[in-house]
């Protein structure tokens, strides 16, 4: 079983992030434009067990190159931080994934593209995101609570409350306090 443990922090700017990882002669790995597909039975039984189906389209902004996954999360473990069993595999055709889950009766409940710059520090993995109507948001995610707690304080992250949320569900919030659809949600839009 893969796990995924993660902090999720709310932060103004990346720069400062940007700089400490450079500092610390953490490795870029790249960029890319997410378009995230999200899906539920017609009743709602996954989010209501608090798991989730997930098709991921990455267009790699310093190349040409489009990678696409399909994922499961399970419902979140009752640790310190987020962590949940995370089944996730390549495929070939992203698109052609979200026309199966529609044909198979899955709805997709949410559509919305995020920025994502991505850093390797020890055996971290630090995203730099940006979301439409969320702004600026780092994700350490890592083997260990312990490792990602140690990349937290190495930023100067420490003092950052976790956002236990999801994407998805701040997003729906967001748009929810303020009249707006939630399919799709586009960088460019916000």
């Amino acid at each position: 079983m893969s796990l995924e443990i993660e902090a999720k922090l709310k932060v103004d700017s990346h720069e400062p992030v940007r700089n400490r990882l450079a500092a610390l002669g953490a490795a870029y790995v790249g960029r890319v434009l997410e378009s995230n597909h999200i899906f539920d039975t017609a009743d709602g039984q996954l989010l209501a067990g608090d798991r989730g189906l997930r098709v991921r389209t990455c267009q790699v902004e310093d190349g040409p190159a489009i990678q696409a996954t399909f994922t499961y999360k399970g419902p979140r473990e009752d640790m310190a931080l987020k962590s949940r069993q995370q089944l996730e595999t390549v495929v070939e055709d992203g698109e052609t994934v979200v026309r199966i889950l529609t044909a198979l009766g899955f709805r997709e409940m949410v559509h919305f593209q995020k920025r994502r710059e991505t850093w390797r520090l020890g055996e971290c993995a630090v995203e730099l995101d940006t979301l439409p109507y969320l702004g600026c948001y780092v994700e350490i995610e890592g083997p260990h609570e312990r490792d990602v707690r140690d990349v937290q304080e190495q930023l100067a992250l420490g003092h950052v409350a976790h956002e236990p949320e999801s994407y998805i569900a701040l997003l729906a919030e967001h748009c929810r306090r303020n009249n707006l659809p939630t399919v799709p949600i586009w960088l460019e839009d916000a």
